[in-house]
């Protein structure tokens, strides 16, 4: 049978990898010699793809019920203050457990409002909203 590594031995074999890991790490050069310039351009790099990962992913969603001219119009169509008010919520939601609880919440609630209201009228609300949102996208992106 063989014999297991002890204990102190993995221990010293995962210090070890992790300090060759660290050397690596410091090793690596930016793009920039200056350290905050390379903060900045991470920075943004992750924004910028942040963003287009979730323009990707709203399009996705939406385009399972509308066209793919449509979703991308109703992305494109969203105001400022509609793009404000999901990042506020979202970082809300993100920064603590009890923000969580409260965004969650509300969003139950919201959903069980829709319901109660009935399905048809539910769905004849969102469509109006979706059919002007889309309408503002059209016009941001000079369709007619």
């Amino acid at each position: 049978m063989a014999r297991l590594p002890s204990l102190k031995a993995a221990k010293r074999s995962a210090e070890a990898a992790t300090a060759k890991a660290v050397a690596k790490a410091d090793a690596a050069e930016g793009p920039s010699p200056n350290p905050m310039t390379n903060l900045l351009i991470a920075d943004l790099a992750l924004r910028g793809g942040g963003q287009l990962l979730r323009h990707a992913v709203e399009r996705t969603v939406l385009g399972a019920k509308f066209s793919p001219a449509k979703a991308k119009n109703v992305v494109a169509g969203r105001s400022m203050f509609q793009t404000l008010i999901g990042t506020a919520v979202a970082r809300i939601a993100m920064r603590s457990i009890p923000g969580a609880i409260v965004v969650g919440g509300g969003l139950l609630a919201k959903a069980l409002y829709d319901r109660r209201q009935g399905k048809r009228s539910a769905r004849a609300e969102g469509s109006r909203a979706i059919d002007a949102q889309a309408k503002r996208g059209a016009q941001d992106n000079g369709e007619t």
